[in-house]
C-alpha cells in the first residue's frame, strides 16, 4: 500500500561537498540496500557485497585523514550518512559505525609508522573491522575484562574469550582490548589483531530477534600472538582508548536510532495516508494525526541533539556528556516511534508483509549496545553531580 512516497530528509549541511555525499548515500541506499533489506534480513544474509561498494565509494572512513584514505569529513556529516543508511537498513548503517569504531584506536592512538601501514587497507581498501570490549562477565564493567595479553619477548600472546562482537568471525581485523597489567582500568592495553591470526576463532553468531542479518558472537583467543608493533598506544592505556572510542560510536549509535525511527514514520504516514476506513484516510483521524506528529517531533529533537554533540566533537571541545545524551534520547526515542508505526498499521503491522514490525525489533537492541541507557544515565549524572560516593 503506501501511495505516498517519503520526502528525503531537508539536512542542513555545511558544504556542497556533503550534498553531494548524502546524494551519493541516498542513491546507493536506494539502489543497493533498501529493496533487498527485509528479504536478506529475514534470511540472515550479511551483505559482504554491500560494504565493499561502500568501501570503494569512500564511505567506510569518513571521519578519517584523507591521508590515509579516509574522507576528511566532520562527524556532523558521518553520522548524518550513517542515518541515512540506517534508514535503508540498521545491519549496514550499524555496519559502518562499528568499523568506524574499530578504526578509531589507530587513528587516533596508533603512530605515524602504524597508521601509514595499516589504516588505507582499513579505511578504503575492502576490509571490515570489530571492536572487541565486552565479555561474557564483564559488559557494563568493561574495566573488569580477563582476556590477557602476555609479553613474550617481541610479541604478545592474547588469550580469553569476547562476547557480543559485530562482525565476529568474519571482520578482517579485531581492535582488541586485553588486560597487560594490574586488575582495573589501568591494567589495559589495545592491540591491533588479524582476522586470520592463529588461534582466533569465532562461535555460532547469537540467533537475535532483530537484525539478524548481522552476525553478532562471541570471539575466541587461544594462544593468539601478535607482534608489539600492533600495540596501538602506551602499555596500561587501552581503557582511555577504549572510552575515547564508545564516545564517538554512541553517537553513531544514536545517528541509527534516528535512522530507524525516521523509516519508520515514513511507512506509518504513507500508510496512514493510503488506507481508507468509513470512507475517508486514517490520517484524518485526530488520534492517528497526533501521534504522527508526536513520532516526527522525538525524531526531529533526537536528530538536533546528536548533531549538536558532533559540532561540539568537530570543534575538539568536550562532548561526552552530550554523546551520552543523545544515544539515551536517540534510542528510546526510535523504540516509542517504532513501536507506534506498528500501532498505526494496525494488523498490518504485526506482520512481516510490512517493515513496522522488523524497525521495531531492531530499534531494541539501540537501546543496549555500546552502553546500555541505564549506563548513559550513569554517565550524565556524572557529569551532573559527581562521581558516585559510594
Amino acid at each position: 500500500m503506501p501511495d505516498r512516497a517519503p520526502q528525503p530528509v531537508d539536512r542542513q549541511l555545511p558544504t556542497d561537498e556533503a550534498r553531494d555525499l548524502i546524494s551519493l548515500v541516498r542513491d546507493i541506499a536506494q539502489r543497493e540496500i533498501a529493496p533487498k533489506a527485509a528479504e536478506e534480513e529475514d534470511a540472515g544474509h550479511f551483505p559482504r557485497d554491500v560494504f565493499g561498494l561502500l568501501s570503494e565509494s569512500g564511505l567506510l572512513g569518513l571521519p578519517y585523514d584523507s591521508e590515509y584514505g579516509g574522507g576528511d569529513q566532520p562527524y556532523e556529516v558521518y553520522l548524518q550518512v550513517l542515518e541515512e543508511l540506517a534508514a535503508a537498513r540498521l545491519t549496514v548503517g550499524l555496519g559502518v559505525s562499528v568499523h568506524s569504531l574499530a578504526c578509531h584506536a589507530l587513528a587516533n592512538f596508533g603512530s605515524k609508522e602504524q597508521q601509514a601501514e595499516h589504516l588505507p587497507a582499513m579505511l578504503g581498501g575492502g576490509l571490515l573491522g570489530a571492536y572487541c570490549l565486552s565479555e561474557p562477565a564483564s559488559g557494563s564493567d568493561a574495566a573488569s575484562l580477563r582476556t590477557k595479553a602476555v609479553r613474550e619477548g617481541d610479541d604478545w600472546v592474547i588469550t580469553g574469550g569476547k562476547a557480543w562482537i559485530t562482525h565476529g568471525g568474519i571482520a578482517d581485523f579485531y581492535t582488541v582490548l586485553a588486560r597487560t597489567g594490574v586488575e582495573g582500568p589501568r591494567g589495559i592495553t589495545a592491540f591491533l589483531v588479524p582476522g586470520d591470526a592463529e588461534g582466533l576463532s569465532a562461535a555460532v553468531p547469537e540467533k537475535k530477534m532483530g537484525m539478524k542479518g548481522s552476525p553478532t558472537a562471541q570471539v575466541h583467543f587461544d594462544g593468539v600472538r601478535v607482534p608489539d608493533e600492533r600495540r596501538l598506544g602506551d602499555e596500561g592505556q587501552g581503557f582511555t582508548i577504549a572510552l575515547s572510542a564508545l564516545d564517538s560510536g554512541r553517537l553513531g549509535i544514536a545517528a541509527c536510532a534516528i535512522g530507524v525511527a525516521q523509516a519508520a514514520l515514513d511507512e506509518a504516514v504513507g500508510y496512514a495516508t493510503g488506507r481508507q476506513q468509513f470512507g475517508r484516510p486514517i490520517s484524518d483521524f485526530q488520534g492517528l494525526r497526533f501521534m504522527l506528529a508526536d513520532m516526527a517531533t522525538q525524531i526531529e529533537a533526537g536528530r538536533a541533539l546528536y548533531l549538536s554533540a558532533a559540532r561540539l566533537r568537530d570543534a575538539g571541545l568536550p562532548f561526552s556528556k552530550q554523546a551520552a545524551m543523545a544515544k539515551l534520547l536517540c534510542t528510546d526515542a526510535a523504540m516509542k516511534v517504532t513501536t507506534d508505526a506498528v500501532q498505526v498499521l494496525g494488523g498490518y503491522g504485526y506482520t512481516a508483509d510490512f517493515p513496522a514490525e522488523r524497525y521495531m525489533r531492531e530499534a531494541k537492541v539501540l537501546q543496549i549496545v555500546e552502553g546500555t541507557n541505564q549506563i548513559q544515565r550513569m554517565v550524565i549524572a556524572r557529569h551532573l553531580a559527581g562521581p558516585d560516593s559510594r
